[in-house]
């Protein structure tokens, strides 16, 4: 009977006709086979996709050099570091649990000295310091950002500047990090001149300040804006923060020294640091640029390329 029917002129068109209800069965009964069958492959596909993310991420990985990796993982984690820093005093400030000098000075010295401890996280690879100058150049578009007015942050304002304005954080704060990052790329770490260069202006000029400000009632006599304790200060804690990075990095076997000959150099390159220091002229070059500059001036002099 159905070889009849197909063999019949039209018998075809009928049997696919949808006036009759055999047919509408019929065509009920392939729409649903036919969405069942379409459906079916759709699962093992997603299977197949979630199953293949984790070995085409493992193949990506196996293809970066484990230096890459390194540096990138202590990129990361420096700049989350920094970044925690300095919001932590911000939070501090803005509870006025730490006064406004102090916490900007504290940041001033925490951020040096903690920047330049992290370097040996990196790699011994050549683009590793450009991956460390990564944290420095994000500083420095935050504070130009922020300087500049395209965003508002006032804690950030009122913890790292000295009268709370948000023009200021393109000055100092921005020559700080501006030093940061070229002390990084061209002195890094098996350098003596970078090590104590970002030492005396961390560790010197921010312990200038503070304790300025506190025994500072003695001034210079040629700048009533210095004082005695704060060049002492600047000249001690330089000269310690200088020595104790060298054998930092000398321990860790990123340079050589030889001691006996060093910290004789130390306690010269920190006299020229704090002389520049006490100079009046910090309306016309900011201690974030003269201090740094005369130390990498004098400390290559006497330094070189090597801390002997």
């Amino acid at each position: 009977m159905v070889a009849a029917a197909a063999a019949r002129p039209g018998g075809a068109l009928a049997l696919a006709s949808p006036s009759s209800p055999t047919s509408l069965l019929l065509s009920r009964s392939l729409s649903a086979s036919d969405l069942a069958a379409a459906a079916a492959p759709r699962r093992p596909r997603r299977r197949w996709l979630v199953a293949g993310v984790p070995a085409v991420a493992g193949a990506l990985a196996a293809s970066v050099p484990t230096s890459m990796l390194r540096d990138g993982g202590a990129t990361l984690l420096v700049t989350a570091g920094a970044y925690s820093l300095v919001r932590a005093f911000d939070a501090l400030t803005e509870r006025r649990l730490v006064e406004q000098n102090l916490s900007r000075k504290i940041v001033h010295v925490l951020s040096g000295v903690l920047f330049m401890s992290s370097w040996p996280l990196f790699s011994d690879s050549t683009e590793a310091r450009f991956f460390a100058a990564v944290v420095p150049f994000l500083n420095c578009a935050r504070l130009l950002t922020y300087g500049l007015g395209f965003f508002s942050d006032e804690a950030l304002v009122k913890s790292v500047t000295r009268e709370g304005k948000r023009e200021e954080l393109l000055r100092g704060p921005l020559y700080y990090v501006i030093v940061l990052l070229i002390i990084v790329l061209v002195f890094w770490r098996d350098s003596p001149i970078g090590i104590v260069s970002l030492s005396m202006m961390s560790g010197g000029d921010g312990f200038a300040d503070i304790i300025g400000r506190r025994f500072g009632s003695l001034k210079l006599p040629f700048n009533k804006k210095k004082s005695w304790a704060g060049s002492a200060a600047m000249f001690i804690s330089g000269s310690l923060l200088s020595a104790l990075m060298l054998f930092y990095f000398s321990w860790l076997g990123h340079i050589q020294v030889s001691w006996d000959q060093a910290l004789g150099k130390l306690v010269l390159v920190a006299l020229a640091a704090t002389v520049v220091e006490c100079i009046p002229v910090t309306d016309v070059v900011d201690d974030n640029i003269s201090v740094p500059l005369a130390t990498m001036f004098v400390a290559f002099l006497l330094f070189g390329n090597t801390a002997t």
